[in-house]
């Protein structure tokens, strides 16, 4: 079975926390590179990585590497490509292209020479809806051919219908709170829970249930896809009872609903326990001491930020004098306002890019 390149796609800013996911999966020699981690496997391996892999936001297989210098080179190129081992002729296909620092450098003319190589030598239609996308880079005249493998991003899990203002993608949830040091023993808590994506990524993880479990693949539409080892890869891990509970607040009574809504989809409700409630009204849940993880209003987006200080002020009120023993992490845009918390916060992480903003994670030890 063929042996590929793979690109692990990260939410820029947090490829650390995705690579320490991918070693520990077992995935062959995660290496960090801009944008993302680069590995090596076979189909079934870019399966897994889709089914398993909580903090990629896509998967992409290296198809193709060659140099091209002009468009006609690479419409020969692409024609001597084995399409049909990958593609099936009566599916569409897409195609999109980048071109940066090369003679070629017109994108469009570049995507339809791939496109027509895929129509006249392997037969399969072409569609600007298609499901099936065919990424083509060309960066210092050196063309790389690759397949995405995941379809919808990665964060759409199939269980969110209802989000909330400024949601948090389930991706950047996950590793954030790998990076906060979440073990699948602890309890996690959010006094601002919004649609629940951290209350609910803690569970399914402690729960041993996989991000992948209930949605569909693009890879399900490849020539190289066999339904039966699929099957199999889904059926291998029993989920279990977590050890701990996971609790939520927000002050929008639709904001509860909406996560008890979302955990009941992704089959974690019997775990997690959402109330309605202000941040001053937090109080820790049974149990031992764990990790207390907030995204909490910017002002960028949400309202103004004035009053936000304030807020956050008595948020580090609340952490400080109700749960001692426990860690925080508050992913914020603005460091005064992390600052306003006057919690004792290590050095704040990695610039992680969010709709726009730049925000960072800014985390405590034990209080």
């Amino acid at each position: 079975m063929s042996d590929f390149g793979i690109f692990l796609v990260a939410t820029p800013g947090l490829e650390k926390p995705l690579a320490d996911e991918a070693r520990e999966l077992g995935f062959a020699d995660p290496v960090i590179v801009p944008g993302g981690v680069e590995t090596r496997g076979n189909w079934p391996e870019i399966w897994r990585a889709n089914l398993t892999l909580r903090c990629a936001t896509r998967v992409l297989v290296r198809f193709a590497e060659f140099r091209a210098m002009h468009l006609a080179q690479l419409d020969k190129r692409a024609r001597k490509l084995p399409w049909a081992d990958i593609l099936r002729p009566d599916l569409p296909v897409r195609v999109e292209a980048s071109c940066r620092k090369s003679r070629i450098y017109h994108a469009g003319a570049a995507a339809q020479r791939i496109e027509r190589a895929i129509r006249e030598e392997l037969g399969a239609p072409i569609s600007k809806d298609a499901i099936t996308v065919i990424k083509l880079r060309i960066e210092d005249d050196l063309a790389v051919i690759s397949l995405d493998s995941s379809g919808e991003s990665l964060h759409k899990r199939g269980y969110k219908e209802a989000v909330a203002k400024a949601p948090m993608r389930e991706t950047m949830a996950a590793a954030f709170l790998r990076e906060c040091g979440f073990t699948e023993e602890e309890p996690v808590f959010d006094p601002m829970c919004g649609s629940g994506t951290f209350m609910i990524e803690a569970a399914e993880r402690s729960a041993g249930l996989l991000p992948g479990r209930g949605r569909g693949f693009a890879f399900e539409q490849f020539a190289s896809f066999d339904p039966d080892i699929w099957a199999r890869m889904k059926s291998e891990t029993a989920p279990v009872v977590p050890a701990c509970r996971f609790g939520g607040a927000d002050r929008d009574p639709g904001a509860v609903r909406m996560s008890q809504a979302n955990a009941e989809r992704a089959s974690v409700a019997e775990w997690c326990s959402f109330a309605q409630g202000a941040v001053e009204d937090a109080m820790p849940p049974s149990g031992p001491p764990g990790l207390v993880i907030i995204n909490p209003p910017y002002g960028a987006r949400v309202g103004n930020k004035g009053p936000l200080f304030a807020l956050h002020a008595r948020m580090g009120e609340v952490l400080r004098s109700r749960f001692q023993g426990w860690r925080v992490g508050i992913v914020t845009s603005e460091p005064g306002l992390a600052k306003a918390t006057a919690l004792p916060f290590k050095p704040p992480g990695p610039i992680v890019a969010h709709g726009g903003l730049k925000i960072r994670l800014y985390q405590t030890g034990p209080l």
